[in-house]
Parts: C-alpha cells; sequence; structure tokens
C-alpha cells in the first residue's frame, strides 16, 4: 500500500492566479504516513534527513531546470524562485522530496571458536549501516505573467 506522505504544496496565498517576480515556494510532507511506508517496506531504521529539490519547465517541454534544494523541514523546505527572466505561459513545476532512513543491520554472530557451548564464549557481530531513500513527487502546474 502507499501512503501519500508528501510531497504536498503550499499554495503562497489562495488568491494568488500567476506568479511574477520573486516566489517563495514550499512544501510540507506528513511524517506519521512517511513512517508507516516505511515500515511497510520493511525499512527498520530512522530518518535522518528529508530534502526536497525544485524543477520547473514551460508547459509540454521534456527538460526540467533545477530551482534549488532545502533541508528545512521547520520551514516547509523553501526556496526562491526568480521568475524575472522566464516569458509568460504556463509552467509546471515539481517538488520531488526525498527521505533518507540509516538502519544497522547485523551480517552474522558467531561464537569465538566457531562450536556451540554450553558456556558461550565472547561473540563478534558483523554489523553494517544501510542507507535508503525512500522520494515522492508533485506536480504543480503555474501561469507566469512578468
Amino acid at each position: 500500500m502507499l501512503y501519500n506522505w508528501g510531497p504536498h504544496y503550499i499554495v503562497p496565498t489562495g488568491v494568488i492566479k500567476s506568479y511574477s517576480g520573486n516566489v517563495l515556494l514550499r512544501e510540507e510532507f506528513d511524517e506519521e504516513l512517511l513512517h508507516k511506508q516505511i515500515d511497510e517496506r520493511g525499512l527498520s531504521g530512522s530518518i535522518v534527513r528529508v530534502s526536497n529539490s525544485w524543477f520547473y519547465r514551460k508547459k509540454n517541454s521534456e527538460i526540467w531546470t533545477k530551482i534549488g534544494e532545502s533541508n528545512d523541514i521547520r520551514r516547509n523546505f523553501p526556496v526562491r524562485w526568480d521568475t524575472t527572466h522566464l516569458e509568460n505561459g504556463q509552467y509546471e513545476i515539481i517538488g520531488f522530496m526525498q527521505a533518507f532512513v540509516d538502519s544497522v543491520k547485523l551480517d552474522e554472530v558467531t561464537l569465538a571458536n566457531g562450536e556451540y557451548e554450553k558456556w558461550y564464549k565472547a561473540i563478534s557481530v558483523k554489523k553494517h549501516l544501510e542507507k535508503r531513500v525512500i522520494g515522492e513527487q508533485n506536480i504543480v502546474e503555474v501561469t507566469i505573467e512578468n
């Protein structure tokens, strides 16, 4: 099952119909749903970072251009987008959010002498750190009017 944990685009204001000049792009995510998706995928561990990258393209274009990236969860991943150099028209912006999960995995457990004994000797454990990334995206259509 997929959980829609984010990103969720935050519109700068309810009445804005077009963008002009410098615009603050922000997105939020649902940490509880992210944890559910991590658990369902069997990725036990801790979320060490959440990052949101922003891209734009002219509508029906194939090329995305990076606007910026933010790791600032408290301020909803803000990135400023200067639209003054863009032609007027329809554009798409995409927020691509990634959650980085670290977990320690045990590879093997062995007795020091390699045998099972009534009185255990020292145990050696091989550990390694697994790094996993879960990503989601959100595309929003906007109008540029400079």
